[in-house]
């Protein structure tokens, strides 16, 4: 697609009268990998459910490939973060993953054939395939991100935004989510993850959003990992940027 994944002009976004997005523009071209990046209480996971319209804004623009977030719905997937979700819920992995074939379907059709294959098939991709009859609560952290990706992935959707994935997932769920989602990216989808570890940006993200309410940087990840760009986000918690090596 020839537009801009995602525009945003001039967003703000309050709770209980507190500004917690200030001013923030940015856009992002189809096919990169961003994170959003930023301290505790920056807005980080804020800025992303008003990029979903998730959460209403003050004021701003947000637009996805030209359009208004209600007009493309179907093209944008969406993983919560895992304490948003009812694990206990009566689902098992394989209906979890249907699920995302849902936005596609006609008006009252349900999932056949064509729709278990393709849930299957995004299951083997996250290697959860062996696990499609259980129930999402009986799954470890990383078993339980790697089954809401695959529900995304069901989805075909264009753009994707995770919050948090890899919070209290295991090595090699981590690993298998970030290989997956630069796979996404080659083929030009474009994908924006929450994420609190800068230690690994640069090896997970080709560009990044640092936030503390507004907007302190975007852009590729080595420009925006320099000393006097983190400090003025993390407000001189020089412990942590000397452990990220900035």
């Amino acid at each position: 697609m020839e537009k801009e994944a995602i525009s945003i002009k001039d967003l703000h976004v309050s709770y209980y009268g507190n500004e917690a997005i200030k001013g923030v523009s940015i856009s992002v071209q189809p096919g990169n990998l961003v994170g959003i990046i930023g301290p505790n209480g920056a807005g980080k996971s804020t800025l992303l459910k008003a990029m979903l319209n998730l959460i209403p804004k003050d004021k701003g623009d947000i637009k996805v490939f030209g359009k208004t977030v209600k007009e493309v719905r179907k093209k944008i997937a969406y993983v919560p973060q895992r304490n948003d979700i009812d694990w206990d819920f009566p689902i098992t992995v394989l209906d979890a993953v249907l699920l995302g074939t849902y936005p596609n379907l006609q008006l009252f059709r349900r999932p056949k054939k064509k729709e278990k294959e393709w849930a299957l098939e995004c299951l083997q991709r996250v290697g959860m395939e062996e696990f499609s009859k259980r129930q999402i609560g009986e799954l470890s952290g990383g078993q339980q991100q790697r089954v809401f990706l695959a529900r995304a992935l069901a989805q075909k959707a264009e753009l994707f935004y995770l919050d948090e994935p890899f919070v209290g997932v295991d090595a090699s769920s981590e690993e298998t989510i970030v290989t997956i989602l630069k796979e996404l990216c080659l083929q030009g989808k474009t994908v924006i993850v929450v994420h609190h570890d800068l230690s690994k940006a640069n090896d997970y993200f080709n560009q990044l959003i640092l936030l503390n309410k507004e907007l302190i940087s975007f852009g590729e990840v080595n420009e925006v990992i320099q000393a006097d760009i983190i400090e003025k986000a993390y407000k001189g918690q020089f412990a942590f940027m000397k452990e990220m090596g900035v």
